[in-house]
């Protein structure tokens, strides 16, 4: 592949503090690079630099990049705010695709006219590893390290093997302190590191959003108000602790509900896309409907309605009680753009689909992501704590499901939110399924690491 050379005019303005810059310089002598720490604190890029400089010179000639979905690497890896790969190898690279996956060719003066490929994949799914089977990488980068399947790591660490110049750099937001990626892996490293017996070399540093230069007192303060300070996520992504989970889910919003409630006048106003969720129940649980709503900005999300229904229902019935809440939501706000269920039930979804074609209501169902739960609600928390996440009155199971989801208190490995029947988990569900596909595009505002 030919890439024409541009003469690039423009400098990209990095800018490293030195706890950030002795980071970086360890990166070019050791294997394993995990930056760790609060959220804005500069850790991505620092990576993302790191991993460039040995593109530069590295024998391997296929590479991966990897978030929790391939958006999100994309977008923090690739892009990064305008200091990703695309932009350190501006006029010398291209977006393409490599056997199925979304990649960027890289080659020119940088790389001595040797081409490298990047491939960017997805993570956090049970059969996302499938993804990137068939090649060899040589370095491996990871953006949100904590929100990758285990299967998927086990794959990329198979697919290093062969590798000229292996390195793995990794980021992080901190997470329960006995989750399995410390456990298994960063933990387990720096013990073996201590003890002088990890080949290869160990570089870790710990990140605060103090410790990025580039940031002004005035703007930390504001991201920082944009938490709630009682909340797991406020000790994670702003002090940058790994903490146990444990409490309300979602406290923000539990301890005053009226303070997200709008009107569905208003409602009407901001949304530009409607989608449904629908979380099939089981034994002690019930199905759920919820159709969200978001703005044309993606500035905010609305919950428009809910509904849950218990009991044994036939598939019939179920169809019918899913195409009156239609009806309703486009009497209200309009067609719905589509509807995402879960995926575990598909003969469900296939009486859903008939019930629709029988009401002559052209409404698309597709499978839920049903990506990581964990991720799902520290995005849900972080719309509640910076006021972008609304319930009209017509979301009563949904603002319910909000005010009463707990952490399991018995699971201390890792943070499980309770499924015991006393909260409901379905509605919770149905939501996430409505937001999970664009929570890359809701959270950028804050997670850009610069």
């Amino acid at each position: 592949m030919a890439v024409r050379t541009v003469k690039r005019k423009k400098t990209i303005p990095f800018s490293f503090g030195e706890k950030h810059k002795n980071y970086i310089k360890a990166c070019e002598n050791n294997t394993y690079n995990i930056a760790e720490g609060a959220v804005r604190a500069g850790k991505t890029v620092d990576n993302v630099y790191a991993f460039a400089h040995e593109l530069k010179t590295t024998p391997d000639k296929i590479h991966l990049a990897t978030g929790s979905t391939s958006a999100n690497a994309k977008l923090n890896i690739g892009d990064a705010n305008g200091f990703g790969l695309e932009h350190i190898f501006r006029g010398q690279c291209k977006w393409g695709k490599y056997k199925g996956n979304e990649c960027l060719y890289i080659k020119g003066p940088d790389t001595k006219y040797k081409q490298k490929i990047v491939i960017f994949a997805g993570a956090a799914k049970e059969d996302s590893y499938k993804k990137i089977r068939g090649n060899s990488y040589g370095m491996w980068i990871a953006t949100e390290i904590n929100l990758h399947h285990d299967k998927t790591i086990k794959e990329a660490f198979n697919r290093q093997l062969a590798a000229q110049r292996r390195k793995i750099f990794w980021d992080l937001n901190p997470d329960n302190p006995n989750a399995k990626i410390y456990v298994d892996y960063i933990d387990k490293y720096a013990k073996k590191h201590k003890e002088g017996i990890l080949l290869g070399g160990y570089n870790y540093e710990h990140f605060t959003i103090f410790d990025n230069i580039n940031i002004s007192d005035l703007r930390k303060q504001e991201i920082i108000s944009q938490y709630d300070r009682t909340s797991i996520w406020y000790l994670r992504d702003i002090e940058g602790k790994r903490c146990i989970a444990e409490g309300l889910c979602y406290r923000t919003f539990a301890n005053n509900p009226l303070l997200f409630r709008i009107s569905r006048e208003e409602a009407k106003r901001k949304i530009s896309k409607i989608i449904i969720g629908v979380d099939f129940g089981g034994t002690g649980s019930g199905h759920s409907f919820v159709a969200t709503g978001i703005s044309r900005d993606y500035k905010d999300v609305i919950g428009l309605a809910s509904e849950r229904h218990f009991g044994d229902i036939d598939p019939t019935k179920l169809g019918e009680l899913f195409v009156d809440f239609v009806l309703k939501v486009i009497n209200v706000y309009g067609m719905p753009d589509v509807c995402y269920a879960d995926s575990a039930e598909q003969v469900l979804i296939r009486g859903l689909q008939k019930a629709l074609m029988n009401a002559k209501i052209l409404l698309i169902i597709e499978d839920a992501w049903k990506t990581v739960i964990n991720g799902r609600i520290r995005a849900t928390n972080r719309l509640f704590g910076q006021k972008r996440l609304w319930l009209t009155e017509d979301c009563e199971t949904l603002e319910i499901a909000f005010c009463t989801a707990v952490w399991n208190p018995k699971v201390l490995t890792e943070d499980e939110r309770l499924d015991d029947g006393t909260s409901d988990i379905d509605s919770l569900d149905g939501f996430e399924y409505t937001i999970e596909r664009d929570i890359d595009l809701l959270i950028i505002t804050e997670d850009e690491d610069v």
